[in-house]
């Protein structure tokens, strides 16, 4: 049985889906403004890691993510100007160019991190009419309202405003501190609809006149139109759970009558040296920063699996080096045991395996399963419960380095047999010589690694 701890209710519980074994789930996607970094993917692989783990267990996915190509303002709180046109004046282009090239630098680390991307990619700026008729039938069951700046959603008419976050909305509207709207009935009511200056670069025809959505309505839209009026789960960062994910529920669920995802999951912050990443300090990482120091996709996406998604997980240069050493590591170990001729019984470290991914994503605990099973002798059968396992780690395991003699990986071999029966005289000698001819060999918690001086 598969349990994810579900954000709405604050409990594990065994994953939702519809007729067929289908799980439909919506991934919040990225706002295609500038490059995306380490932090955001850790979003995307987090989306990956659900979606393969459902598939080992038999499950069939339709799943949705969106791309922001319109309405995201600077604040997630309806201020400042739209993402997309702070880029276009930033890089003197169209907004439709910046999110054409952007969109496929998402693309291009998406697939470099082998990441399982969902059924269908939807851009903002193809479901505009489908957006503007959702309005208007929060418009018509009396949810929303319009003033010369838009049309807003009524908080105070849903009920549940504020669940997911834990949030007391009439507190907050007693401590509000924010510029009041007379307009407005709520100082926290949303815009799903933006009435747009003429001036305004991107903006479409409307029953309210030219304008462009809000943020929040999108996913609400995209949702509906490719997953039908229940979605089994919905991901996200946590930063999203106060603002963009409480906006979605409120009007979907005041658009159905019904409680639309069934499902949260939402995943902690990357943080940088212990910090938040920050422009002003410089330690905003892309992929190909980490490809300029050394570091590919792959340890990064190995990386990711060496803390649970729901704590945050902390980004330092010793951290990926040891998700390299580590990788490289299993990748050789894997490699060794292809050709292996001992019979091992996997069956322990299959259900271990399987139990760990099933509870709520534990790949910490999945990962110590795997590094324990490859210390196992040599054996065609660790190989290929290995190959099983992959199906939801995703690692290139047949990329091997193969830089380093025969010879040189014989030695290390029986050095290492030695070690493990424990004639420490024989594993030195044959440690010196390893050294003699060039090579370093390095013990690791997982096995060896062989290093050319």
């Amino acid at each position: 049985m598969v349990k994810f701890y579900n954000s709405l209710t604050r409990a594990k519980e065994e994953v939702p889906s519809h007729e067929g074994n289908v799980v439909k789930m919506y991934s919040c996607g990225p706002t295609v403004y500038y490059y995306p970094h380490i932090g955001n993917f850790r979003a995307y692989l987090f989306m990956d890691n659900i979606r393969r783990v459902l598939k080992y267990n038999g499950y069939k996915l339709d799943g949705v993510m969106n791309i922001t190509d319109v309405g995201h303002l600077t604040s997630d709180a309806d201020e400042g100007e739209d993402k997309m046109l702070v880029a276009s004046q930033r890089e003197h282009k169209s907004p439709w160019e910046i999110a054409k090239y952007y969109t496929d630098v998402f693309m291009n680390d998406a697939k470099a991190l082998n990441i399982d991307l969902p059924e269908h990619i939807v851009p903002a700026t193809s479901v505009i009419e489908d957006m503007i008729k959702f309005v208007e039938k929060l418009i018509e069951n009396g949810y929303a309202y319009e003033t010369s700046k838009g049309i807003y959603f009524d908080i105070a008419k849903f009920k549940d405003y504020g669940k997911l976050s834990g949030m007391n909305i009439n507190e907050k509207l007693a401590g509000a501190r924010i510029d009041v709207d007379e307009e407005k009935h709520s100082p926290y009511d949303f815009v799903l609809w933006v009435k747009a200056p003429k001036e305004h670069i991107m903006q479409w025809q409307s029953p309210w006149g030219m304008g462009y959505p809000g943020w929040h309505i999108e996913c609400s839209v995209i949702g509906d139109k490719f997953l039908g009026e229940t979605i089994d789960i919905h991901t996200g960062g946590v930063d999203h759970k106060p603002v963009h994910h409480e906006n979605e529920i409120a009007q979907s669920n005041c658009h159905y009558g019904h409680q639309v995802v069934k499902m949260w999951m939402h995943l902690e912050f990357l943080q940088v040296d212990g910090g938040k990443m920050s422009k002003s300090l410089g330690n905003i990482y892309t992929l190909k920063d980490l490809a300029e120091k050394g570091y590919s996709a792959e340890d990064f996406r190995y990386f990711y699996f060496m803390a649970h998604y729901s704590k945050q997980q902390n980004f330092t240069f010793d951290a990926i080096e040891m998700a390299k050493n580590t990788l490289k590591s299993i990748k050789n170990l894997t490699k060794e045991h292809k050709n292996g001729t001992a019979v091992v019984d996997t069956i322990s470290y299959e259900k271990e395996f399987l139990d760990c991914i099933n509870d709520d994503l534990n790949m910490p605990k999945a990962i110590a399963c795997v590094l324990r099973m490859l210390k196992e002798e040599r054996s065609k059968d660790v190989y290929q419960t290995m190959m099983q396992f992959n199906q939801v780690l995703g690692l290139n395991l047949e990329e091997i380095e193969d830089d380093i003699p025969e010879e040189i990986k014989t030695l290390c071999e029986k050095r290492w047999q030695a070690k493990k029966n424990k004639d420490f005289a024989t594993a030195d000698s044959l440690r010196q010589e390893i050294s003699n001819l060039g090579f370093e060999v390095k013990d690791t918690r997982e096995g060896y690694n062989i290093i050319k001086k």
